[in-house]
């Protein structure tokens, strides 16, 4: 109501996504600062040249949020090969969950997921982080991001 721009956590918490869009798009009211609403949602995004090695590096993550369910927080953990080793299938369903607004893989399907968010959620701007555990990675990947996001922008609006 009071016409500002609206940002969302939708990268640890997308159940409310949907809704809490709807909700501030309904309520918008103009404002010196904004004639119409706009819309920000935060993405996990984990890029990697390959799937596997992004689904790799998502393991930190991913272990993170059981260490944090689990009242066990601490650091980044280093990622693993093989997640179903490490959590329960209850663990495995929360984390699925919790995370869903992720893209997660090559720059071609990083391409495709952040499309899809866009499109669902009419968001006006993606707020990417990625909790990657190597540094070299980590800029590997923001650096396929921005690619992807030059991609992107050049393409005509739907």
């Amino acid at each position: 109501m009071l016409g500002l721009p609206f940002a969302f956590a939708s990268h640890f918490a997308p159940q409310m996504m949907m809704p809490a869009l709807r909700e501030y798009r309904a309520r918008f009211e103009p404002s010196a600062q904004l004639d119409k609403p706009y819309a920000m949602i935060g993405v996990n995004l984990f890029a990697a040249d390959s799937d596997a090695e992004a689904q790799r590096m998502f393991s930190s993550l991913q272990q993170a949020f059981i260490n944090l369910r689990r009242g066990t927080p601490g650091p980044l953990p280093p990622p693993v090969d093989d997640m179903d080793a490490l959590w329960s299938p209850a663990e495995k369903a929360m984390v699925g969950q919790s995370l869903s607004c992720s893209a997660v893989g090559s720059p071609d399907v990083i391409e495709a997921k952040l499309k899809a968010l866009i499109t669902d959620t009419g968001a006006d701007e993606l707020i990417t982080t990625g909790q990657i555990y190597d540094h070299t990675a980590r800029l590997r990947s923001f650096e396929i991001a921005a690619e992807v996001r030059d991609g992107l922008a050049k393409q005509p609006a739907a």
